[in-house]
């Protein structure tokens, strides 16, 4: 039954659409490449809603470990509804959206450019509002996307972020990574991480941790977790949760984590086992051999890859546990396709 769904089908279609990506995109993120290795800008600001702003996040911890260049999430309602104006000159704006159609984020982009910042816009749809009014256009060629819930335009984000900072960085061991990424991401794909679905069929809450490059996609997992699910999902950094939220994870209380062959994952291991001895049941999503409460993830030259392949599996597992709440992961009560803010 899970395979009836349009967002299994959609996910199923991720490792086809990423190899089509990068093949088609390399000209158009090798010049931007260069162009940005001649003259650099002084920071990068993003600018996103929804899933696209957490791959916004990913963008931020990739861009200042690869690139050492401060990147910051803008906030739309300082141009849309406070009317302040920035001072952009000299700046990467990185417009991140599936369609390329949401009113505050095409003004916020208008104003960027005015402001004198060079816009980039990572989008589905290639000849949005958003894609005509951008310097420069990454098209993400995740082909259409139906389903409510966005996943395969999320991955192709994440994909073109990856792209276009290797070739920025002349990064050999990351432009290799990305050749092995379609085969990983069908190995993914053939994960079921069936343990998601019998931990988190009875939950009404639960908390999703990540670290680094590893944050934007649990707090991706949380957003599909409440949207298809209606499931009660917070996504936290595994060194904020020790800010205050900790106190809630106890006995009974879900925890799923994601990790990444990197520096951030020792102390998200200790964390992991530190919430199971206060009797927290704790999956955890990352390479390596397989034990309790492991969740596998194939493994990739360049950890910067891993919550790619995370991702994926996590879709088809979360599409699953959907059905299995009841819901349909396709057409999520109060929620429609292309949400329009201002």
């Amino acid at each position: 039954m899970t395979e009836t769904t349009q967002m299994f089908r959609e996910s199923a279609e991720s490792p086809a659409a990423v190899a089509r990506q990068l093949a088609e995109n390399e000209a158009i993120v090798s010049s931007l490449g260069a162009r940005f290795r001649r003259s650099p800008p002084r920071f990068i600001v993003t600018s996103a809603r929804g899933s696209s702003d957490h791959a916004a996040t990913f963008a931020k911890y990739v861009f200042e470990t690869r690139l050492g260049l401060p990147t910051a999430s803008s906030a739309p309602s300082v141009g849309s509804l406070y009317g302040v104006a920035q001072n952009l000159s000299d700046v990467l704006f990185l417009a991140i959206s599936q369609s390329g159609r949401s009113p505050d984020l095409l003004q916020q982009a208008q104003a960027a450019r005015d402001a004198g910042a060079t816009v980039v816009a990572l989008v589905n749809v290639a000849d949005s509002p958003l894609a005509q009014l951008a310097a420069a256009v990454i098209p993400l060629r995740a082909g259409p996307e139906r389903s409510v819930a966005a996943t395969k335009s999320y991955i192709c984000s994440l994909t073109a972020i990856l792209q276009l900072t290797s070739y920025w960085t002349e990064d050999a061991k990351l432009q290799d990574a990305l050749l092995e990424l379609p085969s990983a991401l069908r190995a993914a794909w053939a994960l079921e991480w069936s343990e998601v679905v019998e931990l988190l069929v009875g939950a009404h809450n639960l908390f999703v941790i990540g670290r680094g490059l590893g944050l934007g996609i649990a707090q991706e997992a949380a957003l599909k977790l409440k949207e298809t699910c209606g499931l009660h999902a917070e996504a936290f950094s595994a060194a904020e949760v020790r800010h205050g939220p900790m106190t809630l994870v106890g006995q009974g209380f879900p925890v799923i984590a994601f990790t990444q062959d990197d520096e951030t994952r020792a102390g998200l291991s200790t964390l992991v086992e530190e919430f199971r001895q206060r009797g927290a049941p704790v999956l955890i999503a990352g390479p390596g051999e397989s034990t309790p409460g492991h969740l596998p993830i194939p493994d990739i030259s360049d950890p910067a890859c891993t919550p790619v392949l995370a991702i994926l599996s996590f879709y088809r597992a979360v599409n699953a546990l959907a059905l299995r709440r009841g819901h349909d992961p396709d057409a999520p009560p109060n929620l429609r396709k292309v949400t329009e803010t201002v």
